[in-house]
């Protein structure tokens, strides 16, 4: 009989070796025919299950992102049962920088999408790409929930200092991948900004 094939399974295999090879080499030198041979599988298999490079790179985006959402999930479990909008915010951009193998290839391979999108037409088209404000609208409300519980600081404007704070945590993420400085340093500044935000 058979072997019976996890088509969910197999194209998530080839989603993980696509992100393995954009963080080794850069988004912007894989090819499809890299990534086969990254996941032990035919060129064939990948184009059956995706078609197209810019299937592809969708494709594994939203599984970096999966992946992106269960490091935030384990730092809530660690931040105990009822963690409040701080806890939150801090653990959603704590998640987002570079600071092991996890976070360093999600914050390349996110912001190499996004470039590519840039001169890309096929990549910009994409709804990944098309929906920038998911990140800052869930942080936004995280901050109005905090402000009507006086958490806050007086005058606190929540969109302005949720658009901060994901261009604060972006930037933090590139100076550690650069070697700008350390993981310790952009921590301390991304607790201070909060700070500045939170009562307590």
């Amino acid at each position: 009989m058979p072997k019976r094939v996890d088509h969910a399974e197999r194209r998530t295999e080839i989603a993980e070796a696509l992100l393995r090879v954009a963080g080794r080499r850069g988004l912007h030198a894989v090819r499809m025919r890299d990534v086969a041979a990254e996941a032990g599988v035919s060129l064939r298999l990948v184009q059956y299950y995706f078609e197209t490079k810019e299937k592809l790179l969708l494709y594994g985006l939203e599984h970096l992102s999966e992946r992106f959402g269960e490091r935030v999930a384990a730092r809530l479990r660690a931040a105990g049962d009822a963690p409040g909008p701080r806890a939150v915010i801090e653990a959603f951009l704590m998640a987002s920088l570079p600071t092991d193998e996890a976070g360093r290839t999600f914050h390349l391979v996110y912001t190499s999408y996004a470039v590519l999108a840039v001169t890309d037409e096929a990549l910009a088209a994409q709804p990944f790409i098309r929906n920038p404000e998911a990140a800052e609208d869930h942080l936004t409300e995280l901050l109005w929930q905090a402000r009507e519980a006086d958490l806050t600081h007086p005058g606190t404007d929540p969109r302005l200092e949720a658009i901060a704070l994901l261009a604060l945590s972006a930037g933090l993420g590139t100076s550690i991948l650069v070697g700008q400085r350390g993981t310790e340093s952009a921590v301390t500044v991304l607790e201070r900004q909060l700070d500045r935000i939170f009562t307590e």
